[in-house]
């Protein structure tokens, strides 16, 4: 059976984190979690370490002092998926945002021959709920923008719900990946790209949170707007 791991950086989720990882779990042929927290005032962390003895050996966590982005609380998942042997390593959020019941969806879409599988938001219409129409808009655009500007042929750039088979983040230089914020998301796609992996995206319907925080800020867009441009010229 694969080794599968899903990565789920956090910082402020008391709300969510321990339903994110019983949903998890629960699911069938053996999903494993590392929790990667960034030093969360509200306790997140003190929540998980309590869960670790009664899970088995299937929840992990990795905690850093402060917010570091979630470009570089991906990384050090990346590499410790790698050091530990996983097959299959997922990227989702702790906020219920992402559907624990699509992890198997996107398994399936690597299972069937793609190098990475991508939770798509927009490849057959807009499936997005409880978002502001501005706040659709800006991020339907954003993915417009990658696409047209890297000729990446994905239609949600950004999207964080991503499945990577081991050989992906095997070959990609991840000591060399620039961007922290959620411009990580499209230089990992774009980058993989580049480097002739396929990619396939499963559609999936994102729910804005409904507890906790969003960690989203202009900032953000931001580099991830200049962040596109630099990528356009660089070379692989």
């Amino acid at each position: 059976m694969d080794k599968k791991v899903v990565i789920i950086p956090t910082y402020n989720e008391k709300e969510n984190v321990e339903k994110i990882i019983g949903a998890v779990l629960a699911l069938e042929d053996g999903y494993d979690i590392l929790i990667i927290d960034d030093g969360s005032p509200d306790g997140t962390a003190a929540i998980v370490k309590g869960l670790i003895p009664s899970c088995g050996g299937r929840l992990h966590i990795i905690e850093r002092k402060g917010k570091l982005g979630l470009g570089t609380a991906y990384i050090t998942g990346f590499k410790w998926a790698l050091e530990n042997g996983y097959d299959y390593i997922f990227e989702m959020d702790a906020d219920f945002s992402h559907d624990p019941a699509d992890l198997p969806r996107l398994y399936q879409a690597c299972k069937d021959g793609a190098d990475m599988s991508v939770g798509s938001r927009y490849c057959k219409g807009v499936n997005v709920v409880n978002w502001p129409m501005s706040r659709v808009l800006m991020s339907w655009g954003a993915s417009r923008y990658v696409r047209f500007i890297l000729r990446v042929p994905l239609h949600d750039t950004t999207a964080g719900f991503v499945c990577y088979s081991r050989k992906v983040l095997e070959t990609i230089d991840l000591n060399s990946v620039k961007m922290k914020g959620y411009g990580f998301q499209i230089e990992m796609k774009y980058t993989a790209h580049r480097l002739g992996f396929k990619i396939a995206e499963v559609s999936v319907i994102f729910k804005d949170r409904t507890e906790g925080k969003s960690k989203m800020s202009s900032g953000i867009f931001g580099e991830a707007f200049w962040g596109v441009i630099k990528l356009r010229f660089r070379r692989f």
